[in-house]
């Protein structure tokens, strides 16, 4: 796993063994989402996939679809299935849990647009909270309060992830801010695609923001605290991304003139700040 991945100190403060895990976890989940983002590059996307494209996008989901129903029946074929299917049975990793992720990255065939927040946070749900459900069991509980925290928690991660990218999903014909808050904000497609900082795209990523930073809040009161140690890596996770929520506040809201990023040195100085605070508590 390379150091430049947000999730690579979260990953350190494990154990060997359930660090092989979560690393055997995204390699699978990172090469289901690549189905169809990594399906052309990116200068071929041209604003959307074509219908080749699409179709073999549609196969590739379809083929991980399949090693999954591999992997749970002891025989799968690809290096992602083969590293996770020993972890699946160790640690009673749920078999639901990931069919949601590929029908989250399958709904990026479908959906190129989101009409309320609602809808949205139904992908979200998919293809980042039910990630951090399946991580959670891992990691190790003892209350099941910690389910509404892996919720929570990947609905923040995700939601700072469609901010932070907006310049790069429009290349790939996508907008993920829900269209009824485009309209709230008088902000057009437009709007976006050239990259104008006005005061109603500043309105309306800094609601998204203020929205966002409401499920980091929830993620905090779900917290189990006879669990908090045990979640430490998912903490990491957390402030790292919660971190790049903060950033783009500080740079005004601009998402168009490079991507917002937290230089590996303060990665790993909230990475050691969280694992101390573990530790003490």
């Amino acid at each position: 796993m390379s150091r430049d991945t947000n999730f690579y100190y979260s990953f350190l403060v494990l154990p060997p063994r359930k660090r092989n895990a979560i690393i055997a976890v995204w390699d699978f989940c990172r090469a289901v989402d690549d189905a169809v983002d990594e399906v052309v590059p990116e200068s071929e996307w041209a604003g959307g996939l074509s219908d080749e494209a699409r179709a073999k996008a549609t196969a590739r989901v379809a083929s991980w679809r399949e090693e999954l129903a591999a992997i749970y029946s002891g025989t799968p074929t690809t290096p992602q299935g083969i590293g996770l299917q020993p972890f699946v049975h160790e640690f009673n990793l749920p078999r639901a849990r990931f069919e949601e992720l590929v029908e989250g990255v399958e709904m990026d065939l479908r959906h190129v647009r989101y009409e309320t927040f609602a809808a949205l946070v139904e992908y979200c749900r998919r293809v980042a909270s039910a990630v951090g459900l399946i991580c959670i069991e891992i990691f190790g509980y003892r209350n099941q309060g910690v389910k509404t925290y892996a919720e929570n928690l990947g609905l923040a991660l995700q939601l700072t992830n469609i901010i932070r990218d907006v310049r790069a999903d429009l290349v790939r014909g996508r907008i993920y801010l829900p269209t009824e808050d485009l309209e709230r904000f008088g902000v057009s497609e437009d709007d976006l695609r050239a990259g104008r900082l006005t005061s109603q795209v500043i309105e309306l990523l800094r609601f998204e923001c203020d929205r966002t930073h409401s499920y980091y809040r929830r993620a905090a009161e779900h917290l189990p605290p006879e669990d908090a140690r045990s979640l430490v890596a998912a903490e990491i996770m957390g402030g790292i991304y919660f971190e790049i929520l903060r950033r783009i506040e500080r740079n005004g809201y601009d998402v168009f003139s490079s991507r917002i990023r937290v230089p590996r040195p303060q990665r790993a100085v909230i990475a050691l700040g969280l694992w101390i605070k573990a530790l003490l508590h």
